[in-house]
């Protein structure tokens, strides 16, 4: 027979426990430092990239082809969001862990498990909370989007919103990893040592490893910097989106297997053990998703629409061998300018770096130094070709040879006009150094005021609380109150629902549960 209890926690709400995590973030001090933080750094990032933008402009102005290179996606929305990646990485653990690690310190989190709620419940309710609180952070580069296109600064949906949302995944994974690291430690210093090893661990990773080729590409892919890089390039990848919710789902559930205290430390290992399988595991599958959008007004990240089509069409193996260092540019064009999309749009393609252990001086002699070669087809019938050329156009008709087929022809489009816009950012400064930051202190004083409808009071050395209802017709007026000493410190929980309510006050002298209409 089912437990009441059970039914109880399926039926408890969710409004009041979350209002109450949101109230643990607004009062404290890290989300309004983060903020105002944020408006300088954003602000001025914000007024250099508009600066820089409109020389550019003024100089496309005499030579109108230099146009087609300006999209305000990379110079102003990028750097823009850029600063506020910044604030985030550096800030942000310090306000997602308060909604755990306060609880800790202070003791609330043995009430706090007593309440009707399962522990994936209560860590998805704190996790949801950290998401609205980065919502609150990105007050300040949500309005520097604003205030281009209030001059004028031409927007597109698609990379705006994919830039927006790319940051946003990284937010959640922030906010998961610190959840993770409260649920482990025991004071939210501690915690935040944790995630900063997290974040900075990532900044490590991209410095000295990243490009290498082998199972450091592998290990450099992990670095959360990743999450952002490929949306600042304008791509919608599948499967990088499914990886990321794998990943905050994994630390979430982490998160709560770690939560619980009284549990033996030998059952959580066994646990998070198993979570960490499963995670793996769907980490390993979800990465041989390789569907990507390419959301760009340019398409900066495909090949002409005619050249995908064909390409889309070649269905036997294309393996490609490159003897080129990782450090060497003529490998770093190569791959964005032809592997990268190779491996976006063709069914099956490979490529190995024949020179992965060298460096570009010990290739010094080495006449194949430089070559690209390409095959195609199946063992039975392979067919290669060399070439050392980076560019597309030489590479594809290459490869086209090799599968015996004709060249597309060329499928007429609107080529990218660019967006050049001269203007003044002055502007930007006064709301940014004096506006926003002036509300969001006003914004602070208003939330650390205390609310005025309090159901709870103490008296003559009783905690009680009194409730009005409806039952049966009959109006009732109820007194629930838990005995005790006032010195020895009471604390109570109250959970309130529009037909149902179940009260819990616990206090010195006892533990009353009630229900009430």
């Amino acid at each position: 027979m089912p437990s009441p209890e059970t039914s109880w926690a399926r039926n408890a709400p969710i409004r009041p426990l979350f209002a109450k995590e949101l109230r643990e973030i607004t009062s404290g001090r890290a989300l309004w430092t983060l903020l105002l933080f944020a408006c300088p750094l954003v602000g001025y990032s914000f007024f250099q990239a508009m600066s820089l933008y409109g020389e550019a402009s003024a100089a496309a102005a005499n030579l109108p082809v230099l146009a087609t290179s300006l999209s305000p996606l990379d110079g102003i929305l990028v750097p823009t969001f850029g600063s506020f990646y910044v604030a985030v990485t550096l800030l942000f653990p310090f306000v997602a862990i308060r909604v755990l690690g306060e609880e800790k310190q202070s003791g609330g989190l043995g009430l706090l498990v007593q309440l009707p709620y399962r522990t994936a419940t209560l860590v998805g309710v704190k996790l949801a909370a950290v998401l609205c609180a980065w919502l609150l952070c990105a007050i300040p580069v949500l309005s520097a989007v604003v205030a281009w296109w209030m001059v004028g600064g031409h927007l597109s949906a698609a990379e705006t919103l994919t830039l927006f949302f790319g940051h946003l995944l990284y937010g959640l994974i922030i906010g998961a990893v610190a959840l993770f690291a409260a649920s482990i430690t025991e004071s939210s210093a501690t915690a935040a040592i944790v995630t900063l090893a997290f974040t900075v661990g990532s900044w490590v990773l991209d410095f000295t490893i990243a490009g290498r080729p082998g199972w450091l590409e592998w290990l450099a892919s992990l670095s959360l910097t990743q999450v952002i890089r490929t949306f600042e390039q304008g791509l919608l990848s599948i499967g990088l989106i499914a990886g990321v919710a794998v990943a905050i789902c994994g630390f979430a559930a982490l998160a709560a297997i770690w939560l619980p205290p009284g549990v033996a430390i030998r059952e959580k290992l066994m646990r998070a053990a198993l979570c960490v399988g499963a995670a793996a595991a769907a980490l390993l599958a979800v990465s041989q998703f390789k569907t990507s959008i390419d959301v760009t007004e340019d398409r900066r990240n495909s090949f002409a629409v005619a050249d995908a089509n064909q390409l889309a069409k070649l269905a036997e193996p294309l393996t490609i061998t490159v003897h080129l260092a990782a450090e060497d540019p003529r490998y770093i064009d190569l791959r964005r300018n032809v592997l990268a999309k190779l491996d976006r749009v063709m069914p099956h393609v490979s490529t190995r770096l024949a020179t992965a252990r060298h460096s570009i001086v010990s290739s010094v002699g080495d006449d194949a130094y430089g070559e690209i070669e390409y095959r195609y087809g199946t063992r039975q019938d392979t067919r290669q070709d060399t070439s050392r050329s980076t560019s597309p156009r030489e590479v594809l008709p290459l490869i086209y040879g090799l599968a015996g087929v004709q060249p597309p022809a060329p499928i007429p489009s609107a080529e990218f006009p660019g967006y050049p816009l001269v203007a003044d950012g002055a502007f930007s400064l006064l709301w940014f150094l004096a506006v926003l930051p002036i509300l969001i202190v006003l914004a602070w004083w208003r939330s650390r005021r205390l609310p005025s409808n309090n159901r709870t009071f103490l008296k003559g050395g009783r905690h009680e609380e009194w409730h009005e209802s409806d039952v049966d017709g009959r109006r009732e007026r109820r007194c629930l109150a838990a005995a005790g000493n006032c010195g020895a410190g009471l604390q109570g929980g109250f959970l309130q629902r529009n037909h149902r309510r179940r009260t819990q006050v616990t206090g010195s002298g006892g533990r009353h549960l009630a229900d009430r209409d």
